[in-house]
């Protein structure tokens, strides 16, 4: 089963959950906060999604800033920047969907509808 990680406070996270019901779309909700990925799984879906690793890391969240993360990534290995996101689901972009082979972050309605539908 399709599996979303969120957090309850997260408009985004909302419209996306929203988007999944209105289509009908079954899927496993997880709390991103209280239930954060850890770095092995982390690693799994980042190698499987095709993704940059970038596109993992909530740029927009308070920890990332408060962390001076910007400056700091650049230098960082990526098995360092999986540690990293691994210690607090804050710093996880939101949502990240996982649908087998199917790896998506953040909420864009027509890459969802593509991947998705």
């Amino acid at each position: 089963m399709m599996k979303i990680y969120c957090y309850d406070r997260c408009s985004t996270c909302k419209k996306a959950l929203k988007w999944l019901d209105e289509k009908g779309i079954e899927y496993e909700l997880i709390d991103i906060k209280g239930d954060n990925p850890d770095k092995e799984t982390l690693e799994r879906y980042y190698r499987a999604s095709g993704l940059p690793l970038k596109k993992f890391w909530n740029t927009s969240g308070i920890p990332y800033r408060e962390m001076g993360l910007s400056k700091k990534l650049p230098e960082m290995s990526e098995d360092e920047q999986l540690s990293l996101l691994a210690t607090n689901g804050m710093l996880v972009k939101r949502p990240l969907l996982v649908d087998g082979d199917v790896i998506l972050t953040g909420f864009k309605e027509s890459e969802w509808e593509d991947k998705l539908l």
